[in-house]
This record gives structure tokens, C-alpha cells and sequence, in this order.
């Protein structure tokens, strides 16, 4: 459904009908650098310790432009874009408590596990995003079964 109010003018005549596909790359992006940041704290743990242990700026980079992306897709898409920004806050949200978990393992100099909580979130964005954006591929299946 289409909205009728343009918020951003040229912006939703440019952005508006590819937000979605811009939102999916960007979460495909945003778990390829939660993979890359993964595996530097685990050397950075092993070589530094604690205080070498930081946080990669493109997923950072990537949750900014999620969040800004999830808002602005609130205004073009109302339901979708608020299911997709609660969910891509709740990964931000859990992103901040993973990297202090990891902070804590390297003190107590314990094995760097896997960000469980935020690879779970990220993968629930993903659904979501590949949801609103490839759904076209199967809507003839799925309304005929539904």
C-alpha cells in the first residue's frame, strides 16, 4: 500500500520505492561485520587482553544506518517500518550488552564466545527485512495456500 503523504519529498520519490532492498543489503552487511568483529575480539582478547578489545566500525556504522533506515521506512510503510524498527532497536539494544559480555570474558580471561543474543537478532532482522522485501517471489504460492 502506497502512502499518499510524502514526508521527505524528493527523498521518498528517489528512496521510497527501494527502501526495502536498501534496508536487506544493509542488514546482509550488518551480519557480515558482526561475523568480522566476532573473530577480532577473539584475537584481540588472546593478544592484547581486555583493553585491545574494541568495537568494528562498520557494524557500528551499519546499526546507525539500520536505525536511521528502520525510521524512515516508519514513514513510508507504517506497519512494516514499525515492526522493523522495534526489531532492529532490540538489536542495537542487545549489541550493547554482547560486547560488554564479551569486555567481561576477556577480564576474567575465559573463552570469547559467540554474540548468541545479537546473532539471534540480527537473524530476526533478516527474516524480517527479507519478508517485506522478496515476499513478490511468493505471493502466488502463498495465496493460494492461504
Amino acid at each position: 500500500m502506497q502512502s499518499s503523504v510524502s514526508l521527505f519529498g524528493p527523498v521518498d520519490t528517489i528512496l521510497g520505492p527501494y527502501i526495502e532492498y536498501v534496508l536487506l543489503v544493509l542488514v546482509l552487511v550488518n551480519m557480515v561485520a558482526r561475523a568480522a568483529e566476532y573473530r577480532s575480539h577473539v584475537k584481540q582478547a588472546r593478544d592484547g587482553g581486555v583493553d585491545a578489545i574494541g568495537r568494528n566500525p562498520v557494524r557500528v556504522a551499519t546499526n546507525f544506518l539500520l536505525l536511521v533506515g528502520g525510521f524512515y521506512f516508519l514513514t513510508v510503510e507504517y506497519h512494516a517500518g514499525f515492526v522493523f524498527s522495534v526489531l532492529v532497536v532490540g538489536m542495537v539494544i542487545t549489541d550493547v550488552f554482547e560486547f560488554e559480555s564479551r569486555l567481561v570474558e576477556a577480564r576474567r580471561d575465559i573463552g570469547i564466545e559467540r554474540p548468541k543474543g545479537s546473532i539471534a537478532a540480527s537473524v530476526l532482522v533478516l527474516l524480517y527485512a527479507a519478508y517485506t522485501s522478496l515476499f513478490f517471489l511468493i505471493a502466488d504460492y502463498w495465496g493460494a495456500v492461504i
